[in-house]
């Protein structure tokens, strides 16, 4: 490869002027938040780009970013407040003014209030303001709010902060820069795209690492793997302890990682049939104990003891107790975990399996990187260098939507602690605010509601043992999700797929409003379309509706909209204020904290209003105490903007955290600053604060990270997080159903905890899978998104419509041809739920049992105000028309939801089925086919959406640039023998030198 290889033709002007003013903010077309610039001519995009000085993407922009000019000119946009006319699913409204509808939801809320503000169920889906809205919920007093993680990666988050005080997704990443070995399990591309785009073209360009991917499907980041391991669905759990028994077999592992960072060495009480039984030895102080090899029991808290690992000995009460790594040992040890026993389960050989953890000890132990960076210890001990075990891993939803996934994570966060792999230089590092103490606080509040009376804490939180759940005397669940209740006691983002269901069957309680936020439980969201339509639609004897009112705003006309009573129409994220907090989901990353902004970059061109602000003013109007002064005003009369800058969730800490302080210095922490969102725009609208090197890596152990954490406010205090191979939190739910504690769960509740409340990872089936005939439905069915699609918000998008505007049921080759399927034709999808009718389309890279199509691309006719015709209503479907809510029905006929027992998780990837080719009359369009709903309000839909005609740029007058090939990773190529100069992009090092000269 050589420089600046293109010729250029000197007649062309590369850069005309396109735009007469460029603004900053952040992007929303997916969950990265990434930097752009918005190019703006009269008031319109014309162009969006990344920002080259953000720290999420560093000017990388996807399809998705890019194609913001087009959500913007949706035709799907609402216009105003709708007040429902006709039946709920017709679409039929009428438009009224923002005073109408305001008085309408306030009134409805307040009596609410003022009888049993639980009665409100307020759950939102992909709005990036939890921390806001869970407050809102909060000062309204009730405890049944969640955001859209029960439906997407609960399990990831609860896994994590349960084990290793962090966890995959937003809350970690790889050490991309230093990591040899990179294992991802079960990421579809559209997750984190920009960020692992990036490191992944770091590995690629180097030739000491290799990536492996465990996912059933080879699309996108699978298919550039090193290697690719077509798993079966929901086996991950199996593959993993399989690598582990290897690990034991071979002794490779980081014994004093463990020793120092976890708590293997800590006794664990052997007393079968005892209150105590598997609980943590514990001195008078409740601090807990560990041995020596001598036998000589200390406290964990020794900073000069060397405890063992294995052993049994005698407590002072004459009980015996073994260390938790011996627990540990013992069953990963058993050959059940071998990978000759797992082989066949999980669909990869046990040699692969061999190999891989083989390749993993090499990397791991035979690698290790050593830094020359001293850091000193939370006890005071002095270390010359970090050292680095340059394994690293990541995980998403294949592992999180499955009934299974809560234990399967912890069993990838017990390799990575075998391999004393977290947060070492080449591992998986945390990103503040994390991590925290496992599990961290606070506990979910709402045990008691008063009317007119806010909640005594946040409704979101972290059991930390049965008392900690919401429940009643007689161990009934509270809240209208069943979250935190005895059936999902650590549902720690609630449970928003089983609201609608519950809501229509009063269990465990009737509610007279649903509010719900940007979550089109009408369609993609619900877990089966046709259930939860009924759901919504269902009348009473009387006539009127089960579920009485439902609130609904969204900013376009969603499959949703239809079904609510009232709509407050909501801002595209190009027209509004947002704030991307610390609080709640930031965009950090391993090399320091970091926050971010959305500011307004176009004028509003109808009578919309940004759901923050319009939260804010029935605030007021309802007289919630933080939002409304003692005389009724307004506490921020500037909206969520103010909110954003005045709003202090503890003294000197807000929702954002750079240039606090009244002179505008403060970091992290200080008085609120009224300049503040000036200072953000000035920067590019983020704000980063970076780690110094002795910092960056070790933080649950780094005195001088933990100082940091504790003055940022993210930690309380400076101590040692200690990372569990052994939950004792767990252990304490299972010793309930057992019997013991004053909190126990209802008798028909006690086999369940007690079987899924292990304290170490387990692996079971699917839950769904019980009874089922595997025979009738031998092949698994999941879904993905594709890289340029994020849910439905996707499918209105006129140019994201041009790459994707179907999807296919993807089938491996030789199963079709030994069904006689060929491609194009079309099949009937059957569950033991219902059936649903796609196209097939051939292929070699999925795992021969599996089935599998994008996910949202479906639309329903009239929604989106797309055409009836449109390929995404007729050729498009969705596998969430044949998937089960609920689980099979007990003896007793009641149903669980279709989740994982411990967190409430969807177990969207549980689904079976069986395909047939459809007969030849039946070729030519999906089923079902509902009605089409009403568009009401919006302009005709149009064949041809045209843009940007009137925006053709200027002539520049420039002098021609010099071209050069744009060399991504310049830095990794340079190193590589390519005769690539080292730097960046098209600035070469030497230059940029020069430049500062």
């Amino acid at each position: 490869m050589t420089e600046g290889i293109v010729l250029r033709d000197d007649r062309a002007d590369t850069s005309p002027i396109v735009s007469d003013e460029v603004k900053y903010t952040t992007c929303y077309m997916c969950a990265c938040r990434c930097g752009i610039k918005v190019h703006l001519k009269d008031n319109k995009i014309r162009y969006i780009e990344g920002n080259p000085d953000h720290p999420v993407n560093k000017g990388v922009l996807c399809a998705k970013g890019s194609a913001g000019i087009m959500q913007q000119n949706s035709p799907a946009k609402l216009q105003k407040p709708l007040l429902r006319v006709g039946e709920r699913g017709e679409g039929k409204f009428k438009e009224i003014e923002w005073e109408e509808a305001l008085d309408l939801a306030a009134g409805w809320l307040k009596d609410v209030r003022a009888d049993d503000p639980s009665k409100l169920a307020f759950f939102t889906g992909r709005d990036q303001s939890q921390s806001f809205t869970g407050w809102w919920a909060k000062q309204y007093g009730t405890r049944n709010f969640a955001a859209h993680g029960g439906f997407c990666s609960v399990n990831m988050a609860a896994a994590g902060l349960y084990s290793i005080g962090g966890s995959f997704w937003e809350f970690g990443e790889p050490d991309w820069d230093l990591t040899k070995y990179f294992l991802m399990f079960g990421v579809a591309e559209d997750h984190d795209s920009n960020p692992i785009k990036i490191g992944l073209g770091k590995l690629k360009t180097r030739e000491d690492a290799k990536f492996v991917s465990v996912n059933p499907v080879r699309s996108g980041y699978s298919a550039i793997a090193d290697e690719w391991v077509g798993i079966t669905p929901g086996t991950d759990g199996l593959f993993v302890m399989a690598i582990i028994h290897e690990l034991l077999r071979a002794e490779k592992i980081d014994w004093e990682y463990l020793k120092r960072y976890t708590n293997a060495s800590w006794l664990v009480i052997q007393a079968e049939g005892e209150a105590d039984n598997g609980l943590f030895a514990r001195d008078a102080t409740g601090t807990a104990l560990i041995a020596t090899p001598s036998g000589k029991l200390l406290p964990n808290s020794d900073r000069k003891a060397d405890p063992a690992l294995v052993g049994t000995y005698t407590l002072p009460s004459g009980q015996t107790a073994v260390p938790a790594f011996q627990l540990m040992a013992a069953r990963y040890l058993d050959e059940k975990y071998s990978p000759d026993a797992v082989a066949e389960k999980t669909g990869i050989k046990a040699a692969t399996i061999r190999r891989i953890a083989a390749e993993i000890a090499e990397v791991a132990f035979e690698q290790e990187i050593e830094l020359d960076i001293p850091w000193t210890d939370w006890a005071g001990r002095r270390q010359e260098k970090m050292i680095g075990r340059p394994v690293s891993m990541h995980a998403m939803r294949g592992i999180s939507a499955h009934s299974n996934g809560f234990h399967t994570c912890r069993a990838i966060h017990l390799l990575q602690m075998i391999l004393g792999s977290i947060d070492v230089p080449g591992g998986f590092r945390h990103k503040p605010p994390y991590p925290k103490p496992c599990p961290p606080g606070p506990t979910p509040a709402g045990k008691e509601t008063q009317a007119n009376t806010p909640l005594d804490g946040m409704p979101l939180g972290f059991p930390k043992g049965p008392a900690d759940l919401l429940v009643d005397d007689a161990g009934n669940p509270k809240r209208i999700d069943k979250a935190y209740s005895w059936e999902y006691p650590l549902s720690a983002h609630g449970l928003m797929h089983s609201v609608i269901h519950n809501a229509w069957a009063g269990d465990p309680q009737e509610i007279d409003v649903l509010f719900m936020y940007m979550a089109n439980m009408g369609w993609n969201s619900s877990m089966n379309v046709p259930d939860t339509i009924r759901y919504l639609t269902d009348k009473k004897p009387d006539g009127s509706y089960k579920i009485p009112k439902i609130i609904y705003s969204d900013a376009y006309s969603s499959e949703t909209v239809a079904y609510a009573d009232l709509v407050l129409p909501d801002t595209t994220y190009l027209e509004r204020w947002d704030c991307i907090s610390l609080l709640d989901r930031p965009i950090s990353s391993a090399h320091g904290a970091a926050d971010a902004i959305r500011q307004p970059v176009v004028t509003l061109d109808r009578d919309v209003r940004p759901f923050q602000d319009v939260l804010l003013e029935l605030g007021v109007m309802l007289e919630l105490p933080g939002i409304a002064a003692e005389d009724g005003s307004a506490l921020y009369p500037g909206g969520y903007a103010e909110y954003m800058v005045r709003h202090e969730r503890t003294p000197d800490t807000g929702p954002l955290g750079g240039w606090r302080g009244e002179d505008g210095t403060g970091q992290g922490r200080g008085a609120p600053n009224m300049k503040q969102l000036d200072a953000y725009i000035a920067n590019g609208c983020f704000w980063e604060k970076k780690f110094t090197p002795e910092q960056s890596y070790y933080k649950f152990a780094n005195k001088s990270y933990l100082e940091e954490a504790v003055h940022m406010g993210w930690l309380a205090m400076p101590g040692q997080v200690m990372m569990e191979i052994y939950s004792e939190t767990l252990q304490k739910f299972r010793l309930a159903a057992q019997g013991f504690g004053d909190l126990q769960p209802p008798d028909h509740l006690r086999p369940r905890i007690d079987t899924f409340f292990d304290p170490m990872p387990i692996w079971y089936s699917a839950l769904e899978e019980e009874g089922l005939p595997q025979e009738e439905f031998p092949l698994h069915a999941v879904t993905q998104r594709p890289m340029h699609m994020y849910h439905s918000w996707g499918g209105q998008n006129a140019w994201l419509r041009q790459i994707t505007a179907r999807n296919p049921l993807f089938i491996h080759a030789e199963t079709a041809k030994a069904k006689g399927i060929a491609d194009g034709d079309w099949l009937w999808v059957t569950s033991p739920h219902g059936r649903v009718k796609a196209q097939a389309k051939l292929m070699q890279g999925v795992n021969p049992h599996t089935v599998w199509t994008w996910n949202a691309i479906g639309k329903r006719k009239g929604a989106w105000n797309l055409k009836d015709d449109a390929p995404e209503a007729t050729k498009g479907f969705l596998l969430n028309h044949i998937i089960s809510q609920l689980l099979p029905a007990r003896e007793d006929g009641y149903r669980y939801s279709n989740s994982d027992p411990v967190t409430g998780q969807a177990a969207w990837y549980d689904l079976r089925v069986k395909v047939e080719k459809c007969a030849a009359d039946e070729y030519g369009e999906t089923e079902p086919m509902l009605d089409p709903q009403d568009h009401f309000g919006l302009p005709e839909p149009t064949e041809l959406l045209r843009y940007g005609a009137d925006l053709k740029g200027e002539a520049s007058d420039l002098e021609p640039v010099p071209m050069k090939d744009w060399i991504g990773n310049r830095e990794e190529n340079a190193g590589q023998k390519s005769g690539i100069k080292p730097g960046h992009g098209n600035q070469l090092a030497d230059e940029a030198g020069k430049e500062k000269e």
